[in-house]
């Protein structure tokens, strides 16, 4: 059995820590694998097995992928796992954190649990998205895409097909497409709904619409979704999860339902309306 190690923190805390999860692995004969940056930075006293992109982590057939940092972690994650099933493990290092489920100690309590399969995998739809030039080097999104104005403070219009009809135009600062995963981050911050990750939907949440009748609008995933976006400057932002691109006004945006999904594991006692009400602190009236 192999585990993947990923994490993006490179100071001494990560390390110890680091060094006791791995150990703890090992009594259970789970081989570690290490995101190759992550085995350099931190300086293990022995060589580990790494990994740097996707085809190295399927020619050495992980079992299981441990995240250690915050939901921005796991997204980064999509990059090497991509179409190849592998499990995502989050461990929760950061903030809020509505992937990464298990805490830095709750993790310890559940690697028998984990091992043995006692999990549940929640599964997530990811987007996919194109261009006329094609010039996205990683066209996939777990969370959302956004589309805002760069280098002007004047609005933005993008006019909006589904499945080849005309929607509307949107006018303001921009748009957000996001998958249910991704409601609970900038979607919700505009305003957008939450949305159960067991649904097969899809959002359109505009960013400060200048039409204040303009509200966000619920689709099925299995829409095609064009984006033409005009501007007073040449050009405008992209942005897939946490990775940003410039585009030029005459490339328009495809977007479609990827044709894989990513495999979060949560324990059998979390579900998601129960990390709604610990994250969001629904409930935390004192007149409860």
């Amino acid at each position: 059995m192999k585990a993947a190690i990923y994490s993006q923190k490179k100071d001494l805390d990560t390390f110890l820590y680091l060094s006791r999860f791995i150990s703890e692995l090992e009594k259970r004969g789970v081989e570690s694998v290490l995101y190759e940056s992550l085995a350099k930075n931190l300086s293990f006293s022995r060589n580990f097995s790494t990994f740097s992109n996707k085809e190295e982590l399927k020619n050495q057939n992980i079992d299981w992928f441990f995240s250690f940092g915050g939901d921005g972690t796991i997204l980064n994650a999509l990059i090497f796992i991509q179409d190849l099933g592998i499990p995502i493990v989050g461990v929760n290092t950061g903030r809020l954190g509505f992937l990464a489920c298990f805490s830095k100690e709750e993790i310890f309590e559940n690697i028998d649990r984990i091992i043995n399969g006692e999990m549940i995998v929640s599964e997530r739809s990811v987007i996919e998205i194109s261009t006329d030039k094609g010039n996205i080097d990683f066209p996939f999104a777990l969370n959302d895409l956004s589309i805002t104005r760069k280098e002007t403070t004047s609005m933005i219009t993008i006019d909006t097909y589904i499945d080849d009809e005309f929607l509307t135009v949107f006018w303001g600062d921009g748009l957000v497409v996001s998958t249910p995963t991704g409601s609970t981050a900038y979607n919700l911050s505009c305003g957008g709904p939450i949305i159960s990750p067991r649904t097969n939907n899809l959002v359109l949440t505009p960013i400060a619409p200048h039409n204040l009748n303009m509200r966000p609008i619920i689709l099925g995933d299995d829409v095609f979704i064009k984006l033409k976006v005009d501007s007073r400057v040449p050009k405008y932002s992209l942005a897939l999860d946490s990775r940003l691109y410039d585009l030029d006004i005459s490339e328009d945006l495809y977007i479609k339902k990827a044709s894989f999904s990513l495999k979060i594991l949560l324990t059998k006692k979390i579900n998601f309306y129960e990390t709604l009400r610990q994250k969001l602190l629904w409930g935390k009236d004192k007149r409860n």
